[in-house]
């Protein structure tokens, strides 16, 4: 059974066999904004341009590399990005990911001890006006999903509005073990850098 994250909450990567995690992906949901037609009669959407990012440093909290909608594979390929989704779900949550990045920990290069999740608007809509925004860990590849291992509401709540960029999670090796930091701190950030200049000072 899948761990619903609460915000702050650390967890390992190990599943209830013993086993430990060493390739996941992270998918992202979210919901295009409904609108009042006009006079109030009837409703549009309008489609949400959300882009996830992930952020490596090493254990300096140095940057190494950003993986994003214009860099869509690490260096190592251990971390790759399945794409940029313009619109979120237009007609409901259909239960499937926007986006989905994945993260193959056998490969990642073995001076990396941080690797933060960020989501920024990149229209600038208000996190406070998405109806949903969701992420979940699982198994599988980003068209198949084998078990998914915790998922994570991370954008709700009145503290989301007013901003468009947030903090979703960091992995982070400690003791040779990766865990995961489930954050969801919006943040005053308006572009992607300045985002993770912010996980670099305050999350790592």
């Amino acid at each position: 059974m899948a761990i619903n994250l609460q915000k702050g909450q650390r967890i390992s990567l190990e599943k209830p066999n013993g086993t430990k995690l060493q390739h996941v992906c992270v998918g992202i949901n979210w919901g295009a904004i409904e609108k009042k037609g006009l006079f109030g009669l009837g409703k549009t959407k309008e489609a949400v341009d959300l882009d996830g990012s992930c952020a490596l440093f090493n254990e300096q909290k140095q940057l190494l590399e950003v993986v994003y909608f214009g860099n869509l594979r690490s260096k190592d390929s251990a971390v790759i990005h399945s794409g940029d989704d313009l619109t979120g779900d237009m007609n409901g949550n259909d239960g499937l990911d926007n986006e989905v990045i994945t993260l193959d920990f056998s490969r990642l290069n073995s001076n990396i001890n941080y690797v933060a999740f960020v989501l920024n608007s990149f229209r600038g809509h208000d996190f406070g006006t998405i109806p949903f925004a969701s992420i979940r860990i699982y198994e599988g590849t980003p068209s198949r999903v084998n078990e998914v291992f915790a998922t994570y509401d991370i954008a709700s709540g009145p503290g989301f509005a007013g901003h468009v960029s947030m903090v979703m999670g960091v992995f982070y090796k400690k003791n040779g073990e990766w865990k995961f930091n489930a954050i969801g701190e919006p943040t005053r950030d308006r572009k992607l850098e300045q985002t993770v200049n912010t996980v670099a000072q305050q999350y790592l």
